[in-house]
């Protein structure tokens, strides 16, 4: 099998194990949307403790101790990954699936958004028009829903400044979710604890098979982030922005026709202009992305010799 091929087949497998993530999450009530968090980051730390112990690979904590400004920055990202998973676990606990994939098909016009306004990245015309008919899209929304969509725009902010951070940082996947979980673990086990002291935890009281389900939030969460980046190394980042799709529209659709969330007209109109502006979006950036590959072609090629 070719690297491209398998490339696909790692970010179609980590998007579609994201896709179906909020029927996950519905399976773990009556814990509570913290509580669910905190087991997700404790038996993350757990999980890829086991991945990189099979791997041997501990030598980069060495390095990484004597980088205080990396690990800074680790500390940002564990944050904004944090305040992530803690508002997706809320979402899905409060039936508002359809929000959370809004959230995730706004994020690549947050993206751009971030790049003009942390990197000073310049736009091209199209990304200009489909961050206007993103602006009005949420217009609309807003309109629906009677507020703005406060917790759309928490997913795509905290998750694109989390993809920013990752960005700079440069680790590896598993030596980051490491390092990013180990920094949230004593908090998240400090909860816990706290919990079980009151006699509020669900761990090993409402179940086995709901005890069963909180231990595999580890698995759940490293899995695919260790698919996604087997993906980013081996496809272009214009195949990697169309496969992110799934997740959301996976999302939205398990919303819609599981949970069976209202979608006035109104709203759907709302979602049919971020499909509409992401439509543009994709489109500028795969034209982009071959003109750019015919340019590098050009310039390998050698000129033809002189003739004398």
């Amino acid at each position: 099998m070719s690297q491209l091929r398998r490339g696909y087949l790692y970010g179609i497998g980590a998007y579609l194990l994201w896709g179906f993530f909020p029927i996950y999450i519905k399976l773990l009530r009556p814990a509570g949307a913290v509580e669910i968090l905190a087991h997700r980051v404790v038996w993350s730390v757990a999980f890829v403790a086991l991945v990189l112990a099979a791997m041997r690979n501990w030598g980069f904590l060495r390095g990484l101790l004597r980088r205080p400004k990396s690990l800074a920055g680790i500390t940002l990202a564990a944050a904004l990954i944090a305040v992530n998973w803690g508002a997706y676990i809320y979402g899905v606990n409060s039936a508002r699936v359809v929000e959370t994939a809004l959230g995730y098909f706004i994020n690549p016009l947050v993206v751009i958004l971030l790049g003009v306004t942390v990197l000073r990245e310049r736009l091209r015309a199209p990304q200009w028009i489909a961050l206007g008919i993103g602006t009005v899209a949420v217009a609309v929304l807003a309109v629906d829903y009677g507020r703005l969509p406060y917790l759309a725009f928490t997913l795509a902010l905290s998750f694109g400044g989390y993809g920013l951070a990752k960005k700079r940082l440069g680790l590896p996947a598993a030596e980051g979710l490491f390092v990013e979980s180990a920094v949230l673990s004593l908090p998240a086990l400090a909860y816990l604890g706290w919990l079980t002291w009151r006699g509020e935890s669900t761990f090993g009281r409402v179940s086995t098979g709901h005890t069963l389900l909180l231990l595999v939030a580890g698995a759940a969460t490293a899995i695919p982030l260790l698919l996604f980046a087997g993906a980013a190394n081996r496809i272009p980042l214009t195949g990697l922005g169309i496969v992110q799709y799934i997740a959301p529209i996976l999302q939205f659709g398990s919303g819609v026709l599981i949970f069976h969330e209202p979608m006035p007209a109104a709203r759907l109109g709302g979602f049919a202009l971020v499909w509409l502006a992401l439509v543009i979006f994709t489109a500028d950036a795969i034209r982009h992305a071959r003109r750019q590959a015919r340019a590098a072609l050009l310039a390998a090629t050698p000129e033809p010799a002189a003739v004398a």
